[in-house]
């Protein structure tokens, strides 16, 4: 009895030709006709598994068609959506990094929507170098006789490496082979540009004379490698580039520097930890230096090396370039960013990644309370919404050890009269469903939400959306 009453649910099952019919006069969008066919046909095929399951009644023709359009809509939006974040991580790797500021925009928009002097030199009126848009103004930046600029900065030390040390060894501190996000390692990098990793000194202690009896006739490179995402504190001693650069010197060598994040701002002139800038690094001797364009620089992905302009000569014409150059509409980016440098001010102002991390706590307390009123108003019965104390921190890999004294609104149960059945891990849960997806923090049973990295314009969004979450909470309860 219970295998023909499948085989009658089965049968009753909605044809897929005349399903996809009664979809398209329903779906509001411009899809395709196989595409929402083949909506419909998943939606066909979920009823059948509930039926051999034994899981699910009989699929009336309404029901499918709802499970169909479910599928539709979601195979129609984006995979790479905006989303807020509440976290207080500001270069959060998982969230794109750096957001771009809002005077990127117009300049990016004309440029991907039409042609472009990408490589055609508008003076000479022959075949120009994608570099040159960006290579003035690194060098006016940083003191740099020259400049280059490729997708990231992984792969700006592989082909530094390649190109200079490949077949020799580079000396570097025991305590500098970092392993950055992806476990991505310093020693396999170099491994794979064909170089010689030569290791000196201790984990926390390496001291000049290490790097001087590691030198031989195969020594290609003295390497720094800045401890960007790791701090290593107590009893620890490690060489400064301007010492480095002078024992290079003297053996007819030269230093490289990679700086992981880098910088072009002191942060200490805003009351946080000193990260050695790139412009420091030049000045100390180093010769060549790498740093990321989507971490502390506040920019697009890229990875610029900047120093001596044989050296970087070098680097541009190794076949390797080609396969790691940058593309059009990151360079444009990237271009904007960098103008905004030739003004400090201007910079922390404007650049999300700088305004955020520099912004006083006190303004940031001022923001909390605003939009703690928003969520009050919002916000049903048994719920309690107040202002918090949060840490935010600077992610992205740079500066491991800060801190940075910020403000959050915690969403939480009424001690008094706790709203029945809340859970701040339920929702987290539908914010991070929500569109556009709002990502926080949880603690203790609290949602918090850290405004650090939010912008104004998000607050309503996200009290909306946290009310409305809230709401079908408890109305899931009451049924």
């Amino acid at each position: 009895m219970e295998k023909q009453e499948k085989q009658q649910k089965l049968s009753a099952l909605p044809k897929v030709d005349l399903l996809v019919e009664h979809v398209e006069r329903l779906w509001s969008g411009s899809s395709p006709r196989n595409v929402i066919a083949d909506a419909c046909r998943m939606a066909v095929d979920h009823a059948r598994s509930q039926v051999l399951a034994g899981t699910g009644g009989a699929a009336d023709f309404e029901t499918v068609a709802q499970v169909a359009l479910h599928y539709l809509e979601r195979k129609e939006r984006p995979s790479l959506t905006p989303v807020i974040n509440a976290t207080g991580v500001i270069v959060h790797t998982n969230l794109g990094r750096s957001p771009l500021p809002e005077r990127v925009m117009p300049a990016l928009e004309a440029v991907a929507c039409g042609y472009s002097n990408l490589e055609y030199n508008l003076e000479a009126g022959r075949r120009g170098s994608r570099y040159s848009h960006v290579e003035a103004i690194l060098c006016e930046l940083t003191g740099a006789e020259a400049a280059l600029v490729v997708n990231n900065n992984a792969a700006a030390v592989l082909i530094c490496l390649e190109t200079l040390a490949r077949g020799r060894e580079v000396v570097v501190s025991r305590g500098e082979l970092v392993e950055i996000g992806g476990s991505f390692r310093i020693p396999d990098v170099m491994a794979r540009s064909g170089a010689i990793l030569r290791e000196v000194g201790a984990t926390n202690r390496t001291h000049l004379r290490d790097y001087e009896k590691a030198i031989n006739e195969n020594t290609a490179l003295l390497m720094k490698v800045h401890q960007s995402n790791f701090s290593v504190v107590g009893f620890t001693s490690s060489v400064p580039m301007s010492e480095l650069s002078s024992l290079a010197a003297s053996r007819g060598l030269h230093v490289f520097e990679d700086l992981g994040s880098g910088t072009l701002v002191d942060f200490s002139r805003y009351g946080l930890s000193h990260e050695p800038t790139v412009q420091e690094s030049l000045a100390a001797g180093a010769d060549l230096v790498s740093f990321s364009g989507d971490k502390l620089l506040g920019g697009p992905q890229a990875g610029m090396i900047v120093g001596k302009r044989e050296m970087v000569d070098r680097i541009k014409t190794n076949p390797l370039n080609r396969a790691v150059r940058i593309d059009k509409l990151t360079l444009v980016a990237l271009e904007q960013i960098l103008r905004l440098y030739r003004d400090p001010k201007s910079a922390v102002g404007e650049i999300p990644v700088l305004s955020m991390m520099t912004s006083p706590f006190e303004a940031e307390k001022r923001r909390a309370r605003r939009l703690a009123a928003r969520l009050r108003k919002l916000s049903p019965p048994g719920i309690d919404v107040s202002v918090c104390g949060t840490v935010a921190r600077a992610g992205g890999g740079a500066l491991p050890l800060l801190e940075i004294e910020s403000a959050g609104v915690a969403v939480g149960p009424d001690a008094g009269n706790p709203a029945p059945g809340f859970s701040a891990a339920r929702l987290e849960e539908m914010l991070r469903g929500g569109d556009p997806p709002l990502i926080a923090r949880l603690e203790r049973d609290r949602l918090i939400l850290d405004v650090r990295t939010m912008r104004d314009s998000e607050f309503a969004v996200a009290a909306g959306a946290v009310a409305s979450a809230l709401a079908k909470i408890s109305g899931q309860e009451r049924t």
